[in-house]
């Protein structure tokens, strides 16, 4: 069975506060996109696990692939399978790749084994995975908050807008993005935002980790500078990570501007 796994890009994200366990408290909308990893799975004598395609940081014991088998697993006592990973959506981006990774896996093994599994036992089994792997069950666009697992549904509609993504060569871990955080509760929530015209959202919706994330990586931030200069309605960092998209209301060809750096563009759906 071969699956492809959705990045996504975040519009907004405010971090709320820190939790006891250590997390932080943040509400954010995923977004789905279509730049996707490419997973095979098939039922196999041995479990193994290999990847291609872009360089997959940590050993193959940390993927969420795996981690996600062996939760299934652990309580269903799944057969043996061989899992092929080519690696398309950048990692250290923001994208949320890694997550989709894992989340592709649960649902791929509930239909290869029968188990029958509801959507929301799966978005169970998928935030033991990771923050953001719940959402990538369903994959359309949410509301999220507490560390990002806790989804609502939410109106909003950008089909027939142009998305580019670019990021540079930097990777950005999700510690060091939260090292130097700054609290903050907005006047506004993100869905009170998102119900305003996209060209209104730059002067409201905000991402927290951009702050020190540019200050840290300029690059980064004269990504977004250069997608308004070439006529982006909105633009910003997605989730903690080093990509940068910008939104326009046609497609635009920008590759030439971005010589260098991983680019993507589709019309959003």
């Amino acid at each position: 069975m071969i699956n492809f796994p959705q990045g996504k890009i975040n519009l907004g994200l405010n971090i709320i506060a820190k939790r006891p366990d250590g997390y932080h408290n943040l509400e954010t909308c995923f977004y789905p996109v279509g730049l996707t990893d490419i997973l095979e799975i098939i039922p196999a004598q041995e479990t193994s696990f290999a990847h291609s395609g872009l360089v997959v940081s940590g050993s193959a014991e940390e993927n969420l692939c795996l981690k996600a088998y062996r939760v299934l697993k652990n309580d269903f006592g799944m057969g043996n399978v061989n899992m092929h990973l080519h690696k398309i959506i950048p990692m250290g981006a923001g994208l949320g790749g890694g997550s989709s990774d894992g989340a592709a896996t649960l649902l791929m093994l509930n239909e290869i084994f029968e188990l029958n599994i509801s959507k929301t036992e799966l978005e169970k089994y998928a935030s033991l995975l990771g923050s953001d792997c719940a959402f990538f069950i369903g994959n359309e666009a949410k509301f999220a908050e507490g560390r990002g697992e806790i989804l609502s549904p939410i109106e909003l509609n950008l089909k027939n807008l142009f998305l580019v993504l670019v990021k540079p060569d930097v990777h950005i871990s999700t510690a060091e993005a939260y090292a130097k955080i700054e609290l903050s509760k907005p006047e506004h929530t993100i869905p009170q935002i998102l119900k305003l015209p996209v060209q209104q959202w730059k002067n409201h919706l905000v991402n927290d980790f951009e702050k020190n994330i540019f200050r840290k990586y300029p690059v980064i931030g004269s990504i977004k500078e250069k997608f308004y200069s070439l006529g982006a309605v909105y633009a910003s960092m997605t989730g903690s990570g080093a990509a940068v998209y910008g939104i326009f209301e046609k497609p635009i060809d920008l590759k030439s501007e971005f010589s260098g750096f991983f680019y993507w563009g589709e019309v959003l759906k």
